[in-house]
């Protein structure tokens, strides 16, 4: 049983032995065999490699010799044309050569041919020197004395000549001056037609039927009053069919009142909060309307360049008169005057169009300070960056300064020419204008005082006071004392009733 287990044991070892020597020996095989294979590859890849490497050096190295052929090109074009600059300068300076050798040969003709003549002239001299003496001694004159007694008849011949000659071009102006400036200021009116209407302190609004008379007027009045607070104008309502009558001195008021009107009849919602909302919207349109009409002024007079502010006064000209007569169509008038009378006269008819459009616009400022019309229409004419002739000529036309360019005299020219003609202006429109100005300035100058109205030809002021500013005490005493100092400053026809207005408004909102 040992024995067996010793045999069992002691072979199992050979075996083992045996196994791993076979094992062994395989595994050797295989593994000479795997690196002669990687050597192989390698070997392979070497020359893969190597030859990938030649190809890109042949690569570079055509790429290389490319751009050294290009820049040895380039380096040869570049030397042929310096070769060819120096061979033209070269062949330049030769021809400069040549010329200076042509000039220095001309130069010596001339300094020969110079000296030639001077020898000529100083032989000339000595002929002449004998001539003259010769002549002295003939004459028994020398030659100064000769030369004097020559400029002495030529002297009085000349004088004689030119008195006569200034004498008959005297006479000649004399006789044809007042002729011509006549015939220039008949002609220039003659070129320049308007119309000769005269403005009208009313306006009449046509309604279609007399029922719209009532809706007007309103409960108790309330909207004609609404109306006539909020414009300034007084609505006469009367018997006079399908028309009602705007009264007031202002035209710009009476033109507001007319368009609000207008829109609340076409609305058919009269009332007063809705009548004091249209007002204001009629007032900007006539604001607008103001400054399009000053535009479209200076367009058509073909008139640029003029500051949006005097634009704007242009088209407040349209609402305001002169002694009746409308301003704006007076402006117009003397404008197109003043370019053909400048024309005439040979001066330049644009910048006479420019002073005669201008020349009244001291008369519509925002502001009313105490000075003369055009002394603060050349002071606006000087504040917007007009030229200076522009603006003595507007601050000069009623002379009440000196005259500086010929363009203020005939502004000053057209201006009374505008104005002189028949059915042009009335003087009694002007005053009446200015009393109810006046009227106004004077109730508006106490405290507490909004708004003031002269309506009824001037027979009542209306005055509005801000309820927060002056109690229902001070409204009696404050209606008094305007009737004394109107009674005590002012010159009136008849009476002027005085109209003290206080009203509290409580507004709330319901959300």
């Amino acid at each position: 049983m040992a024995l067996s287990i010793i045999i069992a044991i002691v072979t199992f070892i050979i075996g083992g032995l045996l196994v791993w020597v076979g094992t062994r020996f395989i595994f050797k095989a295989k593994y000479e065999n795997i690196l002669v294979e990687a050597e192989k590859e390698a070997e392979v890849i070497k020359k893969n490699k190597l030859l990938e490497v030649k190809e890109k050096f042949f690569h570079l190295k055509s790429d290389l010799e490319k751009q050294v052929a290009a820049r040895n090109s380039k380096i040869q074009s570049a030397e042929a044309k310096l070769k060819q600059k120096e061979l033209a300068i070269s062949q330049r300076q030769e021809e400069i050569q040549r010329k200076n050798n042509e000039l220095d040969g001309v130069r010596e003709n001339l300094n020969t041919q110079l000296d030639l003549v001077e020898k000529k002239k100083q032989e000339l001299d000595k002929l002449r020197l004998k001539q003259v003496e010769q002549l002295e001694v003939l004459s028994g004159l020398s030659a100064d004395e000769a030369k004097e007694r020559l400029l002495e008849s030529l002297k009085e011949e000349a004088k004689s000549q030119a008195i006569s000659y200034v004498n008959e071009i005297m006479e000649e102006a004399k006789m044809t001056a007042n002729k011509e400036a006549k015939k220039v200021v008949i002609q220039s009116i003659q070129r320049v037609a308007t119309e000769t209407a005269i403005e009208n302190s009313i306006t009449v609004f046509h309604i279609e039927s007399d029922e719209i008379k009532g809706r007007i007027i309103g409960r108790e009045g309330r909207n004609i009053r609404a109306l006539e607070a909020a414009t300034g104008i007084e609505i006469v309502v009367d018997d006079t069919p399908e028309a009602i009558v705007l009264s007031g001195f202002d035209p710009v008021r009476r033109e507001v009142a007319r368009l609000a009107l207008h829109q609340l009849v076409q609305d058919g919602r009269i009332h007063p909060a809705r009548i004091e909302e249209i007002v204001s919207k009629v007032r900007k349109q006539v604001e607008e309307e103001v400054i399009e009409t000053g535009k479209r002024t200076a367009i058509d007079l073909g008139v640029h360049g003029l500051h949006p502010e005097l634009i704007r006064m242009i088209g407040k000209m349209k609402y305001r008169s002169s002694y009746g007569q409308n301003l704006l169509q007076h402006a117009r008038e003397t404008a197109n005057l003043c370019a053909v009378m400048a024309s005439e006269l040979g001066l330049n008819p644009k910048k006479a169009r420019r002073a005669g459009l201008l020349h009244d616009i001291g008369k519509v400022p925002d502001d009313e300070p105490e000075l003369p019309h055009a002394i603060l229409g050349m002071k606006l004419c000087e504040k917007y960056k007009e030229k200076p002739d522009i603006c003595n000529a507007v601050g000069a036309h009623h002379d009440e300064i000196e005259m500086q360019t010929l363009l203020a005299p005939i502004v000053q020219v057209c201006d009374a020419i505008s104005g002189a003609r028949p059915g042009a202006r009335r003087e009694i429109v002007e005053a009446y204008i200015k009393r109810l100005n006046d009227l106004e300035q004077l109730a508006l100058s106490y405290p507490g005082v909004v708004k003031t109205y002269a309506i009824q030809a001037g027979r009542e002021l209306r005055v509005i006071v801000g309820a927060d500013k002056i109690d229902d005490k001070e409204t009696e005493s404050l209606s008094t004392e305007i009737a004394k100092k109107i009674q005590d400053e002012m010159t009136y026809p008849g009476q002027v009733k005085i109209t003290v207005i206080r009203e509290t408004r409580a507004v709330s909102y319901a959300k």
